[in-house]
């Protein structure tokens, strides 16, 4: 019997795909240069009082896709500590059910301890970019206190996947 964390597990391997896995005629140009891209429907209790995607959501849908990009480095097995330090999102039209998003993630900049994470969302029905977003992630030694660097080869997986699909994070 599977346990709770495995379930979560194999439920991001579900929606997190390389994008070079799925690059075809149908896949939005918008996306081309993100390795990642998590598939999102958009659930009706997502709406908020003016019947769009509330705005909380998206940052819900950012930490899956993270999860997403970080499984498909090896780097979430549960030995990692990161923690979120800053996170924004803009919101470029209004998002209603039903629909997909599909967002791509990608490193915009690798730090030493820090991963900056960007992400755009990709509405299936609108057939646009509806929301571009933007997060700091630091890694922690497995006292949750000091900061981690991150090791050569866990640098080179990362500048490996970004260069599948022709993007260089900056460094």
């Amino acid at each position: 019997m599977k346990n709770k964390r495995q379930d979560t597990m194999d439920r991001f391997e579900q929606t997190a795909n390389l994008t070079s896995d799925i690059l075809d005629s149908d896949y939005p140009k918008e996306l081309a240069h993100y390795p990642i891209m998590h598939q999102q429907p958009i659930h009706w209790g997502e709406m908020d009082a003016f019947n769009h995607l509330n705005n909380v959501v998206y940052y819900r849908y950012a930490e899956s896709a993270r999860i997403g990009y970080l499984q498909a480095l090896g780097m979430f097995d549960g030995s990692m500590v990161t923690v979120l330090a800053q996170s924004s999102c803009q919101y470029l039209r209004p998002v209603t059910y039903p629909d997909t998003l599909l967002l791509g993630v990608r490193c915009q900049r690798l730090g030493t301890t820090s991963i900056v994470m960007e992400y755009s969302y990709y509405s299936t029905a609108q057939k646009a970019i509806v929301a571009t977003a933007e997060a700091v992630i630091v890694r922690l030694e497995s006292n949750g206190k000091d900061k981690l660097p991150w090791t050569e080869a866990e640098r080179e997986r990362l500048f490996a996947l970004e260069e599948k699909v022709g993007h260089i994070p900056k460094t």
